[in-house]
């Protein structure tokens, strides 16, 4: 069983930044990737950034393009937990934003979504 638990989400000024934080359960956290995904209003979910497991090397990490340069995905597998650093935020960036495991035998994982608001 995996429970992935959002926290850090909020309202935020245009430029301002965020730090969401991703808290998982499970005992074999270190191995899976990791990822995080958003949602607009009358919008798909979109991929915004992923990280591999950065067990048998450093983790390699991907953006989507909209976010690169100003988003880092980062992850202590210590405290099970994947962080999304937000800065320079836009009004775009409100969505919905969800934390994703992703196993090889259980198949994938979600949260329950952390709501993040960007406006003046």
């Amino acid at each position: 069983q995996v429970q992935l638990v959002e926290s850090g989400g909020g309202l935020v000024q245009p430029g301002g930044s965020l730090r969401l934080s991703c808290a998982a359960s499970g005992r074999r956290f270190s191995i899976y990737v990791m990822g995080w995904y958003r949602q607009a209003p009358g919008k798909q979910r979109e991929l915004v950034a992923a990280i591999t497991s950065g067990i048998t090397s450093g983790s390699n990490t991907n953006y989507a393009d909209s976010v690169k340069g100003r988003f880092t995905i980062s992850r202590d597998n210590a405290k099970n937990t994947v962080y999304l650093q937000m800065n320079s935020l836009k009004p775009e960036d409100t969505a919905v934003y969800y934390c994703k495991m992703s196993t090889v035998s259980l198949g994938d994982y979600w949260g329950q979504g952390t709501q993040v608001t960007v406006s003046s």
